[in-house]
This record gives C-alpha cells, structure tokens and sequence, in this order.
C-alpha cells in the first residue's frame, strides 16, 4: 500500500572533488534487501484550479493512479527484483516557493529516505540540486526547462522521461519560427524566466540564434519566484514591449508565463502583437480560457509541440496512440482508472513515463542499486524506452531527456484548437 507521510528533518549534501554530487557507495537511500522507495509528488490541481478559476480537464485520483503503477511494478518483477513502495506525497503550488520547495525535498530525503521522486509542480531553482546533493535520483514530470550543462551538472541523479533538452527545444524552436516566417522582419520580444539556466541559454543560444537570422529581440526578464513577482515582470513587460513597437512575442523557459502574460497583456491598450507557441507554453490552456485571454490571441499562433497531452485534441491524435501510451493506459485500466481524454492523463503519463523508466534501469541493474549503477543501465539500455508522453526516443549513451522530436504546431481557426502540421521531426542537437 501507499506509505503515508512524516515529519520535517534537516538534511546534508555530499559533493564531489568536480563539484558534481558524489555517488556512495552501496546501495542508494531508500533501497534496502528486499523494497525501493519512490516517492511521488502530486499537484493538487483542483484547488489551483478553484484559485484561478482557469478551466482545465480533470486528472483524476492521482493516488489511485499511483498505486496502479505501484501494482503493475510489483505484479512484473518490481525494481531489479525488489518491492516498489510507492509513497504519495500533495505539493500545495499555491504557496509555492524555494523555502517550501526545501522543506518538501526535507521531507522526501531525510524522512521518507527515498530512492527517487517522480517529480511534478516543482518550478524553483533550489528544488533538483536539493534531491540531488542528497543522492536522490529525480525523474522530473514538470515543464522545467534544464539544458544539457544542467543535467551533467547533476549526473547521475537528474533525468525526465517525457520532456526534452531545452538546448535542442531552442535550436529547433527559432529554426521553426524562421522557417514559419513568424518573424517577418517584425520587431521581436522575448519573455523569458530569469533563472540561471534560461539566462544562460538564451544569453549563449538562443539570441545568437535569433541574430542569424537578422532578429534583434527586445528580452524581458521575469521572476518567476512566486506569483506577486510574475504578475509584476509580465506586466512591466507588456508595458515595455507596448512602447518599443513589438509585435511578435515569444516566451522561453515555461513557468506559466504565455497564458498570464496573455491576460495582462490585454489590458495594455492597442497591444496586439502575434505570438509564437510551445509545449512549454500549455497549448492547452488558450483553448480551455477563450474568456480570460484577448480576443485574436491565438491568431496566427505557430511554433513547435512535442507532449501532446497539452498540445492537441484527441480528434487531432487519436488517443491512445503508439505502443507506450497504449500500455501506459492498460496499466491504469487494469486497476479500474479511465481517462475522457489525453488531456486528463497529461499527469498519469509523465508518471507512467518516469515508474517504467525506473523499471528499465533497476531491470538492467546487478548488484548494489544507487543512482550511478542504474544510470549505466538507462546509458546501455535507454535506446529501447519510448516516452508515452511524446515522440523520439534521446536516452541512451549519456541522454538525460527522453524525448527527441517534434511536430509543428499552429492554432487552427476553423477547429478553435490546435494541430500538428508535418512529420516528426528529431530536436536539432548542433
């Protein structure tokens, strides 16, 4: 059964001579002669929900859909032979913050002792190298934007299962938009997360990128710390792009900003621009809120979508498709769990995701089982996962993100939703 929660400890860190954390020997926290501990963290969606009034489709009881996954484990083997104990742990995000996001990774390494979280609603910069100093594996399932110097910075204990590399979504993404002709020797702006990866990327990448193909973009730099900080960055964003002439807009490093900066934006008299869409973005919420955002705001929106659950309609993708969903959708329905639609699995999915992942590397695993010994397993064995959450496959030979291509996307105003256009097409990696 699913273990229950309990008391806040501090905790300490281990680091390398490289600075990287160091991996112990022996078996990994949470791994004992016969269980592994896995902790899963939920977002209570509904109260959020509630909060914004923004409308989304339900997920559904995510602790019965992880005992589902806790079930299926132990009916196959479990992990390398041991018992999966599944503990099921709610993030409140509406007092979301770096002490809060401590205190929950204090709670998961010093009082659960766990082996890994499966990781969903943690935005924080303070959050992975938490888990990580503490030698606990994390399969992150939030939209976090980590770039491939971040995931070496914390390997072997930093993996996501349905997500890509940020650098190679950037590569891609601006190739796409030139592509696309979204730029149109329009002047351009760039609302982006101030974090140090985002900075780092866009800094180094992405504006390079964009000066290539003659875009000098004006770039807003938002704190995404907490709510107060965001509503504030976006609007005196909205403010500054109004009064430089923007008019294309494009968001990178996620954290909720394209659908709040919609909405404030709209306040923001004769501000029209056109913007540029991603999976980072939640596609999904300028169709669920058509009230709460401008009218024209998706008008001519075109970019690039790799996670279907929040990109597309079932009508669009048929739902399932392709033989990991379909078996991540059988485990769930064998313990009784349905979804009305792919939208509702998008957090069962990353879950299912990161449980098998986990699964492939304790399989391939002999001996002692801690986070460098089942990262050399996922390094020989990765080539043979497929993500349910998207297309490609990245992992294998030292990939720390599992999803490899993508579609491009565009707002089609005759559905009122969004669609894919074209093949699959691989992350550009150079």
């Amino acid at each position: 059964m699913l273990a229950g929660c309990g008391t806040l400890m501090p905790g300490g860190n281990t680091t390398g001579s490289d600075g990287r954390p160091a991996v112990a020997a022996g078996n990994g926290p949470g791994v004992t002669e016969d269980s592994v501990k896995v902790v899963f963290v939920a977002v209570d969606l509904d109260a959020v929900q509630k909060m914004t009034g923004f409308q989304t489709a339900p997920v559904g009881d995510q602790k019965k859909q992880i005992q589902a996954l806790e079930d299926w484990v132990n009916d196959n083997g479990g992990l390398g032979g041991k018992k999966m104990e599944a503990v099921f742990r709610i993030y409140d995000a509406q007092s979301d913050s770096p002490a809060a996001e401590e205190q929950l990774c204090n709670k998961i390494t010093q009082d659960d002792k766990a082996f890994a979280v499966v990781m969903t609603g943690q935005y924080q910069t303070n959050a992975r190298p938490c888990y990580a100093d503490r030698q606990v594996l994390v399969l992150d399932a939030s939209l976090y934007a980590m770039n491939e110097e971040f995931l070496e910075q914390y390997s072997p204990f930093l993996w996501t299962a349905s997500f890509p590399e940020y650098d190679t979504f950037v590569r891609s993404y601006v190739k796409v938009l030139d592509e696309q002709d979204f730029f149109d020797g329009s002047k351009v702006g760039v609302v982006a997360s101030d974090s140090p990866i985002n900075r780092k990327t866009i800094e180094d990448l992405a504006l390079p990128l964009l000066k290539d193909v003659d875009v000098e973009p004006e770039v807003a730099w938002v704190d995404t710390t907490d709510t107060s900080t965001l509503l504030q960055g976006l609007d005196q964003a909205g403010v500054t792009f109004r009064s430089k002439g923007v008019e294309r807009v494009m968001f990178l490093g996620g954290s909720r900003m394209a659908s709040v900066f919609a909405t404030v934006a709209g306040s923001q008299e004769g501000f029209a621009p056109k913007y540029a869409i991603s999976s980072f973005d939640n596609p999904s919420f300028f169709v669920n809120n058509p009230t709460t955002i401008p009218e024209g705001t998706t008008d001519g929106m075109v970019g690039i979508g790799f996670h279907p659950p929040q990109d597309v309609p079932d009508s669009q993708l048929k739902f399932p498709t392709g033989e990991a969903e379909t078996s991540c959708i059988d485990m769930y329905a064998a313990a009784g769990i349905k979804f009305e639609s792919r939208e509702s699995a998008r957090v069962a999915l990353p879950y299912c995701d990161a449980t098998r992942l986990l699964k492939l590397g304790a399989d391939g695993n002999s001996g002692d089982l801690n986070a460098a010994t089942w990262a050399e397993a996922v390094d020989r064995d990765g080539s043979q996962f497929q993500s349910a959450s998207g297309a490609g496959n990245a992992l294998g030979g030292g990939g720390r993100a599992a999803i490899g291509s993508y579609r491009v996307l565009r707002f089609d105003e005759a559905t009122g939703n969004f669609v894919y256009e074209g093949p699959e097409v691989p992350f550009d990696d150079e």
